[in-house]
Protein backbone atom coordinates (compact mmCIF):
# COMPACT_ATOMS: atom_id res chain seq x y z
CA UNK A 1 0.00 0.00 0.00
CA UNK A 2 1.91 3.22 -0.68
CA UNK A 3 1.65 6.09 1.35
CA UNK A 4 3.14 9.59 -0.19
CA UNK A 5 3.45 12.52 2.01
CA UNK A 6 4.05 15.67 0.30
CA UNK A 7 4.62 18.81 2.33
CA UNK A 8 3.79 22.23 0.96
CA UNK A 9 3.30 25.94 1.74
CA UNK A 10 0.16 26.77 2.55
CA UNK A 11 -1.94 27.94 -0.29
CA UNK A 12 -2.66 25.63 -3.07
CA UNK A 13 -6.12 25.12 -3.74
CA UNK A 14 -8.13 22.17 -3.10
CA UNK A 15 -8.56 21.67 -6.82
CA UNK A 16 -4.89 21.91 -7.16
CA UNK A 17 -4.14 19.46 -4.37
CA UNK A 18 -6.84 17.15 -6.25
CA UNK A 19 -5.36 17.43 -9.25
CA UNK A 20 -1.78 16.21 -7.84
CA UNK A 21 -3.22 13.42 -6.42
CA UNK A 22 -5.08 11.45 -9.40
CA UNK A 23 -1.73 12.45 -11.22
CA UNK A 24 0.57 10.86 -8.42
CA UNK A 25 -2.03 8.21 -8.19
CA UNK A 26 -2.14 7.24 -11.72
CA UNK A 27 1.77 7.61 -11.69
CA UNK A 28 1.91 4.72 -8.73
CA UNK A 29 -0.67 2.36 -10.46
CA UNK A 30 1.26 2.66 -13.46
CA UNK A 31 4.85 2.35 -12.45
CA UNK A 32 4.12 -0.14 -9.42
CA UNK A 33 1.18 -1.69 -10.65
CA UNK A 34 -0.74 -0.76 -6.93
CA UNK A 35 -4.56 -0.51 -7.40
CA UNK A 36 -5.72 3.07 -7.01
CA UNK A 37 -8.14 1.94 -4.00
CA UNK A 38 -4.68 1.08 -2.19
CA UNK A 39 -2.80 4.84 -3.15
CA UNK A 40 -2.66 6.99 -0.10
CA UNK A 41 -1.43 10.53 -0.94
CA UNK A 42 -1.24 12.57 2.16
CA UNK A 43 -0.58 16.47 2.04
CA UNK A 44 0.82 18.38 5.09
CA UNK A 45 0.31 22.65 4.90
CA UNK A 46 3.35 23.91 6.48
CA UNK A 47 4.02 27.23 7.46
CA UNK A 48 6.91 29.20 5.26
CA UNK A 49 8.08 30.30 8.84
CA UNK A 50 8.83 26.45 9.43
CA UNK A 51 10.87 25.79 6.30
CA UNK A 52 14.71 25.63 6.72
CA UNK A 53 17.77 25.05 4.24
CA UNK A 54 21.09 24.21 5.78
CA UNK A 55 20.09 25.97 9.15
CA UNK A 56 18.48 29.15 7.09
CA UNK A 57 14.61 30.18 7.07
CA UNK A 58 13.29 30.48 3.61
CA UNK A 59 11.35 33.25 4.16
Amino acid sequence: MPLVTISLWPGRTQQQKEELAKAITDAITKVLGSKKEHVIIVFQDIPKENWYVAGNPLT
